[in-house]
């Protein structure tokens, strides 16, 4: 079984989480039956965008990340203060982490700025949100090569530009833990 963690912080967007969800569970029952995803914040109740309230499976400090195989990251609002957990060092251990280990790691939007933030990114390509450039010089800031690419994929560190990327970005990250074959089955399954 394939383990993915879901890390959250306040202010994630619930498309861009959900894309995991679905399409692991989606995986789970339809495909090859070898994924199973778990989330995890910095507290037990994570806040998203919008306010809508997520209890996570597991606290970070709760979390064996040698049970995992692959971490997910969505992104988040800067007003509904995204940025102050994403950017926090627990968090960015976690990411720290999960590179070391060379497992998979995939994020949506905003979630590449945690990303680069812990500096795993440092010299290599990817991108983040592209409807303001507020964004993507962030992520510049941060030692990133920005790429004007919908998906960047680099040393195994996916990153997107927008939430219209959710579906895609969940689809990779299970080809990458399965097989194409697999991906494409459970993409035409969902409607994709």
């Amino acid at each position: 079984m394939k383990k993915i963690l879901l890390l959250l912080a306040d202010g994630f967007e619930i498309f861009e989480a959900s894309a995991f969800i679905d399409v692991m569970g989606w995986n789970l029952e339809e495909g090859d039956g070898s994924t199973i995803l778990h989330t995890s914040g910095l507290s037990n109740t994570i806040t998203s965008t919008f306010n809508q309230k997520l209890i996570v499976d597991y606290v970070i400090n709760e979390i064996d990340i040698n049970d995992y195989d692959a971490l997910a990251i969505p992104g988040g609002f800067e007003q509904y203060h995204f940025y102050e957990q994403a950017f926090s060092e627990p968090f960015l251990e976690v990411i720290r982490k999960f590179r070391e280990k060379g497992s998979p790691i995939a994020s949506i939007c905003t979630g590449a700025l945690p990303i680069a933030k812990s500096g795993i990114l440092n010299h290599k390509k990817g991108t983040t949100y592209n409807k303001n450039p507020l964004r993507q010089d962030m992520l510049k800031e941060m030692g990133v090569n920005v790429i004007s690419k919908a998906i960047v994929t680099d040393d195994d560190i996916t990153t997107s530009w927008n939430p219209s990327t959710a579906v895609d970005v969940a689809l990779l990250l299970l080809e990458r833990l399965t097989s194409a074959q697999n991906a494409k089955k459970v993409r035409e399954l969902m409607g994709f």
